[in-house]
């Protein structure tokens, strides 16, 4: 995609401020540090941005701008692709900007971004239950949190899976060999439903 947006100073700045932070985290980065890394005026990115605040917002709201446009092409009853996915989506549009996503997850932020991440997988959730032959027991926006919460965490996490499994988790090979084994978990559970929900019952009731 290319959005004429990004071929302005502002992007560039945006761009820059995505590196700086994600090398740096938030606390640390400073708007002196972001215009050397844009090579621009300290001058000019207060004209554009303002504040480190509103610098870090608006790197937010782009990566939620390309999480938009590519889960909007794609029907949102095309179940197999992967783009249908919400956090397959996200892995995408993020791409350059991992590092910046990875440092803002573990200091508390892209909040903007995780609960975008958490509607498109309630709208594709809601699609799905109606095809259900047994009602769901967890509301789906609790679904969907937890959902995209686990497929985060293999962006933060990527370099001890890509140990474990000897090959760049991030990579396209690493994302076919993540589609394999996510599909082997979920398709033999070691626990059928029935069983679970044995379990489940067996626990003490809430608040005990």
């Amino acid at each position: 995609m290319t959005d004429p947006d990004d071929l302005t100073a502002r992007a560039r700045i945006r761009d820059a401020a995505m590196r700086h932070f994600g090398e740096h985290g938030f606390e640390r980065a400073t708007i002196r540090g972001i215009a050397a890394e844009a090579g621009v005026s300290l001058g000019l990115v207060r004209h554009h941005f303002g504040s480190k605040q509103a610098l870090r917002e608006a790197c937010d709201a782009h990566l939620i701008k390309l999480l938009r446009q590519l889960d909007d092409q794609v029907p949102a009853d095309y179940a197999g692709s992967i783009p249908a996915n919400p956090v397959a989506t996200a892995r995408m549009a993020v791409g350059p900007y991992r590092d910046y996503l990875v440092r803002a997850l573990v200091e508390g932020g892209v909040a903007p971004l995780f609960d975008e991440m958490v509607e498109l997988g309630v709208r594709r959730l809601v699609a799905a239950d109606r095809q259900r032959p047994d009602p769901p027991t967890v509301d789906p926006q609790v679904r969907a949190a937890i959902g995209t919460a686990m497929a985060l965490s293999i962006t933060v996490l990527h370099q001890h899976i890509s140990r474990a499994a000897g090959v760049d988790i991030l990579s396209p090979a690493g994302d076919n060999l993540l589609a394999r084994a996510l599909i082997d978990l979920h398709s033999h559970p070691l626990l059928s439903l029935d069983e679970a929900q044995a379990a489940l019952d067996r626990l003490p009731p809430e608040g005990n």
